[in-house]
C-alpha cells in the first residue's frame, strides 16, 4: 500500500475500461455527499436533527429527520458531474430522474442505513448501488436490473471514524476519511473475508418465526463444542446492516435476516442494500444467498423489493444453503 495514497489517487491508478472515467466522476461526488453526511450525523443532537417525523417512507417505517437530510443530501450531490440520470432511494416512493446531460447511469441507495440507532450513537451507514442506464431520461423498470449487472457498489459507515468502502468489480478497498486533510486514504486495501468463522449476527428473538434449516444453523452453532460443530460460536448483532458487513470483512462472519412467519419475503431491500452488499461480500471471497439461490441472481420485480440475505464466510454461507435446498428437495 503507497502511504496516505487518496482515493482520487488510487481510481486514477486502479480505474480502467469504458466506465472509468464516468466512475471517477460519480465516486467524487458520493464521497462529497458521504463527508457532508458525516457532518450532519455528527452535529444531529446540537441542530435538534436526531428526532422522528410524522411522516413513513415506502415501507411504512416513521422516518428520521436525518433519513430526509440525508436523501437531500444525495440527491443534490449526484447532479455534479453530470452522469447520473436517475436515482432510487429507500426514503423515495418513485425514482427521481435528474436533469442532466451526459446521464449514462443509475444510482440506487439507502442514505441512512440503520437509523433507528442514530439516537444511542451506534454506527450507521450510507449503501449505494450503481447500473448502466439505457438513456439519460430512465423509466421505472429500467432500474429493475439483477445485480450481476452492478458496476460499482459501496458503503459508507460512520462510527469511530468515517469509512467509505467499494468494489468495482475487481476486488474491494477501504478509505478512512482523514478529518485533517479532509481526504479519504486508503487504509484496507483489497479487504478479504476468511472462509471460516465462530461468528453470527442474527436477531434472536424472531427464533419461533425462522424456517427450519436456519433454526438448525443456529442451534448448532450453539451446541458449540458439545455439539456435531465441535466449536463454540459467539453472536454479535447491531440492528446496522453496515456496521454487520463491515465487521465480516474485518474479520469473518455471518450475517443473516432470513425470510420468517412475519416476513415471507424478506426484510432487507434487494436494490438498495442486498445486492450492494453481496457485491462487495462476493468480491472479498464471500457468499451471499437468499437460501435457494445467490442473492445477486434474483430478477427485481419492484424497486424496494425485499429479499431473505444470509451472508459473510464462504463455508458458513455453503452450509446455510445447503440446509434450505435439503428442506427444497423434501418439499
Amino acid at each position: 500500500m503507497t502511504q496516505n495514497m487518496t482515493i482520487t489517487e488510487f481510481l486514477a491508478q486502479h480505474l480502467q475500461g469504458e466506465h472509468s472515467g464516468a466512475l471517477n466522476a460519480i465516486l467524487d461526488d458520493i464521497t462529497v455527499a458521504v463527508k457532508q453526511i458525516a457532518i450532519a450525523i455528527d452535529a444531529g443532537a446540537i441542530t435538534g436533527n436526531m428526532g422522528s417525523l410524522a411522516t413513513e417512507n415506502v415501507q411504512g417505517e416513521v422516518q428520521k429527520t436525518l433519513d430526509v437530510l440525508t436523501n437531500d443530501i444525495f440527491i443534490e450531490a449526484i447532479q455534479k458531474s453530470g452522469y447520473v440520470a436517475g436515482m432510487v432511494s429507500e426514503e423515495l416512493i418513485d425514482p427521481v430522474n435528474l436533469t442532466v446531460k451526459n446521464g449514462q447511469y443509475l444510482l440506487c441507495v439507502d442514505p441512512l442505513d440503520g437509523s433507528s440507532n442514530v439516537n444511542v450513537n451506534i454506527s450507521v451507514g450510507t449503501i449505494f448501488s450503481l447500473l448502466k442506464a439505457k438513456n439519460n431520461q430512465p423509466e421505472l423498470n429500467d432500474f429493475l436490473q439483477a445485480g450481476t449487472q452492478q458496476i460499482c457498489a459501496g458503503y459508507a459507515m460512520y462510527g469511530t471514524s468515517t469509512m467509505l468502502v467499494l468494489t468495482t468489480g475487481n476486488g474491494v478497498n477501504g478509505f478512512t476519511l482523514d478529518k485533517t486533510s479532509n481526504d479519504f486514504v486508503l487504509t484496507h486495501p483489497n479487504m478479504q473475508i476468511p472462509q471460516e468463522t465462530t461468528e453470527f449476527a442474527i436477531n434472536m428473538s424472531n427464533y419461533r418465526f425462522w424456517q427450519e434449516p436456519v433454526q438448525r444453523y443456529i442451534d448448532e452453532c450453539l451446541q458449540g463444542t458439545e455439539g456435531e460443530r465441535d466449536k463454540d460460536f459467539n453472536m454479535r448483532w447491531v440492528a446496522s446492516m453496515v456496521a454487520e458487513v463491515h465487521r465480516i470483512l474485518v474479520r469473518g462472519g455471518v450475517f443473516m435476516y432470513p425470510s420468517d412467519a412475519k416476513a415471507k419475503m424478506g426484510k432487507l431491500r434487494l436494490m438498495y442494500e442486498a445486492n450492494p452488499m453481496s457485491f462487495i461480500v462476493e468480491q472479498a471471497g464471500g457468499a451471499s444467498t437468499t437460501g435457494l439461490q445467490r442473492v445477486m441472481e434474483v430478477a427485481p420485480t419492484g424497486i424496494h423489493q425485499r429479499v431473505p440475505i444470509m451472508l459473510g464466510s464462504k463455508n458458513e454461507i455453503d452450509r446455510v444453503a445447503i440446509y434450505h435446498q435439503k428442506k427444497s428437495k423434501r418439499k
